[in-house]
C-alpha cells in the first residue's frame, strides 16, 4: 500500500490546512491566556514523530511553539539529578514546548542498550510520575504521546533513510543498533506504560503507519485537548506609502545571487 492509497495527498492538504488555522488560533489563545502546554512525543525509531511535530509547527510562530530535541548528555549533565536537563525547557507563560523525545529516554533507548543500570531505571519509573505531577500541578498541560509503528513499516521507513540525501542522517548507528532489539523495545515501552500512564498525565497512544493520518488525527486530538477560543481581531489595512520614481539609484554595487532556477 502506497502512500497515495493510504490518504490521498490533495485531501490531505485540506484537511490539514483547516487544522493549521486552528492551530494558529489555540497559539493566540495560549499567548492571550499565559497558559503554559508541554507536549511529548515518544516512539521507535521511523514512527513518524519528527514529521508530526512539523506538522503541528509549519503555520506558527517559533516564539510561541518551541521544539526541544536534546542530544545526548555532556559529561556535567550525567553526574546531575537525571531529569534535571530537561527541566530548564519546560514552558514559561504563553509557551507550547514540544519535545522530540523527552525524559522518557530512560526508559527505552537507555534501558535497552544498557546505558543506564535496573536500578536506575527502577528509580527513574518509580520517581517521573510524581515529577509529572509537580509538573501539572504547578499550571502545565503536559500531553503525552506515544507514535505506534508496525515493524514492516518501520522496516521500510528506515529502508528509505539509506538511499535518500535528504533522510540519511535521520539514520545513525544507534538507529541500527536498536532495529534488532523490537521485542526488547516492546517491553520497555509496555513496563513504561504500566508506571507511567497516570491520572494527571496519561499516555496516548497514536497509530502511525499511515504518515498523514496520524498527523491529522494527533492534531485533531491535541486541539481538543487545550480549551481555546477564537479572540477577536481588528480589521488589519495596510497604510499608505510612498515610493519614489525619481530617486537616484544608488552607487553601492549589491552582491546578488544567481538566478540559476
Amino acid at each position: 500500500m502506497t502512500e497515495e492509497t493510504k490518504f490521498e495527498r490533495k485531501t490531505y492538504e485540506k484537511e490539514l490546512a483547516k487544522l493549521h488555522a486552528e492551530l494558529v488560533k489555540l497559539q493566540e489563545w495560549v499567548r492571550h491566556k499565559g497558559l503554559k502546554v508541554c507536549i511529548v512525543f515518544e516512539g521507535r525509531d521511523g514512527a513518524g514523530k519528527g514529521g508530526t511535530i512539523k506538522a503541528i509547527t509549519a503555520r506558527t510562530s517559533p516564539r510561541v511553539f518551541k521544539v526541544v530535541a536534546l542530544s545526548a548528555p555532556t559529561e556535567r549533565e550525567k553526574s546531575q539529578m537525571y531529569i534535571q536537563r530537561y527541566l530548564p525547557h519546560l514552558p514559561a507563560a504563553g509557551e507550547i514546548v514540544i519535545f522530540d523525545r523527552s525524559w522518557y529516554n530512560r526508559a527505552g533507548v537507555e534501558r535497552v542498550m544498557k546505558f543506564c543500570s535496573e536500578d536506575d531505571l527502577k528509580g527513574f519509573l518509580k520517581v517521573v510520575p510524581n515529577v509529572e505531577r509537580a509538573i501539572v500541578e504547578s499550571g502545565v498541560i503536559l500531553l503525552k504521546y506515544w507514535l505506534e509503528v508496525g515493524p514492516e513499516e518501520q522496516t521500510k521507513r528506515l529502508k528509505e533513510r539509506i538511499d535518500d540525501g535528504r533522510k540519511i542522517w535521520k539514520l545513525t548507528n544507534m538507529d541500527l543498533l536498536s532495529y534488532s532489539r523490537w521485542d526488547d523495545y516492546t517491553k520497555a515501552r509496555d513496563d513504561m506504560f504500566a508506571a507511567t500512564d497516570t491520572a494527571w498525565a496519561p499516555w496516548f497512544v497514536a497509530r502511525s503507519d499511515d504518515k498523514r493520518r496520524v498527523r491529522l488525527n494527533i492534531i485533531e486530538h491535541l486541539l481538543g485537548q487545550i480549551p481555546y477560543k477564537d479572540l477577536p481581531r481588528k480589521k488589519v489595512k495596510l497604510p499608505k506609502r510612498r515610493v519614489s520614481s525619481d530617486r537616484k539609484p544608488t552607487d553601492h554595487a549589491f552582491k546578488f545571487v544567481p538566478d540559476v532556477h
